[in-house]
């Protein structure tokens, strides 16, 4: 399900057009409000609509079954460190799911500049191995002679 901005909810604030990895997310600059240049394009992994602190981002619903009745709310609570999502089917059955965030703090990636280059790819060790897996050395076979 594609997603959409509430106009008169969006500050403004940009954090969906950050977050988007399929990059549809954009300001309009006039008004100042987000919006999504093409649902089409959408990957539905719904950052954006977690990243909104108004809650201002909403998932549009498939033509095959939303007139039948459906919806979807998602709640980003921050100072709890979790995600909730509540779910009512069709049937107006509702379920309630709970995730903690696990969203990595900005800036905290590696660069690109510090992977492996050319010269290292004769090289068995993955990406940032050792430190990613907090030992000083990976364990190894021993040679037997």
């Amino acid at each position: 399900m594609p997603t959409f901005v509430y106009m008169s909810a969006c500050d403004g604030c940009g954090l969906c057009v950050d977050i988007c990895p399929s990059d549809i997310m954009h300001l309009d600059r006039d008004i100042r409000r987000a919006y999504n240049i093409e649902p089409d394009y959408c990957w539905e992994c719904y950052s954006c609509v977690k990243a909104c602190p108004q809650h201002a981002i909403d998932m549009r619903g498939y033509a095959d079954f939303s007139p039948l009745g459906h919806g979807l709310t998602v709640l980003r609570e921050e100072d709890k460190g979790r995600v909730s999502w509540k779910v009512t089917y069709r049937n107006g059955q509702t379920k309630e799911f709970t995730f903690p965030i696990r969203s990595t703090r900005p800036n905290s990636i590696r660069p690109p500049d510090t992977f492996p280059q050319e010269g290292d790819m004769g090289d068995q060790l993955l990406a940032h191995e050792p430190g990613y897996l907090k030992v000083e050395k990976l364990p190894g076979l021993q040679k037997v002679e």
